[in-house]
């Protein structure tokens, strides 16, 4: 029993909830698996925040101090000045040359943009995208054989049985 109390005592100073930009992370899960939560970050990109705030990935999240929370929030928003070129997710922007990491729901975002834009010039890979087909150069001679299917119906073959009779 004398187990237990120093348990429960442990687990209020737990938050359940840290946010971190725009996502409510877990607060029972450690710091580099929370992170994965987020929309632009992996685990290599998850433990080299944790790093950068001097923070342990395997520490659990809702039982950093504030202070450190802080750090967590300022390493993501502050990735691209730290973490190393290959290591982003929008290499050389287009519209500022830069090398960015977007993270949350901006990547969705921007995301759609770049489609929306394959699109409007026709690119290549605008054109599959709005075709529905197959855009990084996948087999598609037995795969992704969606619609186009060509149905027979019961009673079009009931119909041409009738006619071979008579």
């Amino acid at each position: 029993m004398s187990q237990e109390e120093p348990e429960q005592e442990e687990d209020e100073d737990i938050r359940y909830f840290v946010r971190v930009g725009k996502t409510d992370l877990d607060g029972t899960e450690s710091v580099e698996t929370a992170l994965l939560e987020m929309d632009g970050v992996g685990r290599r990109v998850a433990k080299a925040v944790a790093d950068e705030a001097n923070v342990s990935p395997r520490e659990t999240l809702g039982k950093l101090e504030d202070d450190e929370v802080e750090a967590v929030k300022e390493a993501i928003q502050g990735f691209d000045d730290f973490g190393p070129s290959w290591m982003v997710n929008r290499e050389k922007d287009r519209y500022t040359g830069d090398d960015l990491h977007i993270v949350g729901s901006e990547l969705e975002i921007t995301r759609e943009e770049d489609i929306n834009r394959m699109q409007k010039i026709s690119s290549y890979k605008g054109v599959r995208h709005r075709k529905g087909k197959k855009v990084r150069g996948q087999r598609t001679k037995s795969t992704g054989r969606t619609g186009g299917e060509v149905e027979v119906k019961v009673s079009e073959l009931q119909a041409e049985a009738e006619e071979e009779e008579e």
